[in-house]
This record gives C-alpha cells, structure tokens and sequence, in this order.
C-alpha cells in the first residue's frame, strides 16, 4: 500500500447508564460502565504507538453532549447521528485518501498483529471483516470506501445476522476476505471469560 492506512475507533463516553447495556444486565450499570472504561481506555493506549496508521477516535457524546477525553495520539471526531451502519458509513467518507479499518472499544483483545493483517488483506481484497463470536464484526475495513462504500444498510445489529446481513448489503462484484475471529464483551459470560483469560496471562 502506498498511502498510510485510516484506523478508526468507535467509541462512547463512559457515562452511567449509557454504555454496554447488555453487560449492564448481568453485572450492573456501575460495574458496566467501570468495565467500559477500562477495556476503551486499555485499547487506545496499546493502540497509540506503533505503525504508521493515521489514528482516529470517533465518539458518540454523552446525553450532555460531552465528548470526554481521549488519549491525544487520536485526532478526535464526533459520530454522527443514525443508526450505527450510518454512522459507519459517514466515518468512512470522512476518512483522507487510503485504505480505512473501523474497530469498535469492547474487544480488548485487539492488537496491531490483528489490524496490520487485516490491511495486508485490503491489497488484494475490497473489503475486509473480522468476525466476533456472537455472529457480528469486530473489525470492518475498505480499500476504497469512496469507491466501493455501499454497505450498512437494512442490518440487524446487535445479533447473530449482523455480519451476514452486512457481507450481503455490499454491492455486486466486491471482493471479501476476512480476519481472525475474535471474541466481544457483550454479557456478564464474556466479561468473566475476559477476566479469566487476563489473569491467566499476568500469572508469572
């Protein structure tokens, strides 16, 4: 690739009541919230240094319009409004010249062996996903999203269809690849697999 990869992050402000409220079901808002912030925050430090990707956090604000503060090696832009495949699509078109890769803050396994497979992917594909456990996507990525960007409509997010339906929104011809599958936190099982697995990895 000739030009620098566009890294998108999707991000929320950690505001009671209004992150993870799936996880909030299972472990309370207050744990839910504890939990978003330090998965999103875990993420964007190991993010902040590394290849030579143009880094940006995009965030949808709080209920006050707040945008909060993020780590200052991200340029920082807010999400627009619409359903999510909307705001995908806009963070795509907003993005400089080059191939783009959108992650969201809630799989805080990601590191740039995973990110930097996905671009080496975009060389000979138009399109790229990382698949999440639950039947959605952790990772979506384009070549030339000016050129190709026809996704994200008539999905059923938050599900087992969402990358299915999303592969299918894409327009005739595309070529797909796709990354290591990857697990999210969406649930109180997820949240202790991922202490679990954290803990295992800090034992000496």
């Amino acid at each position: 690739m000739g030009q620098h990869p566009n890294l998108i992050i999707f991000v929320k402000t950690p505001q009671l009541g209004h992150v993870k409220s799936r996880l909030a079901v299972d472990i309370g808002s207050v744990q839910a919230t504890r939990a978003y912030r330090a998965m999103s925050a875990a993420l964007l430090r190991r993010l902040a240094y590394g290849p030579a990707f143009r880094r940006y956090v995009f965030v949808a604000p709080a209920k006050n319009g707040a945008l909060g503060r993020w780590h200052r090696r991200f340029c920082r832009r807010q999400q627009s409004t619409g359903d999510l495949g909307a705001r995908m699509a806009d963070a795509f078109r907003r993005m400089p010249p080059g191939p783009s890769i959108l992650i969201g803050s809630d799989i805080p396994t990601i590191d740039w062996s995973h990110l930097r497979a996905a671009c080496r992917q975009l060389n000979n594909a138009d399109v790229v996903f990382g698949p999440a456990t639950d039947g959605g996507f952790w990772l979506v990525g384009f070549a030339n999203f000016r050129r190709r960007g026809s996704a994200f409509k008539n999905i059923r997010w938050s599900g087992p269809n969402a990358l299915s339906d999303t592969v299918n929104s894409l327009s005739a011809g595309q070529k797909v690849a796709f990354a290591d599958q990857l697990d999210d936190v969406d649930t109180g099982a997820d949240w202790r697999r991922y202490q679990h697995q954290k803990n295992a990895k800090n034992k000496p």
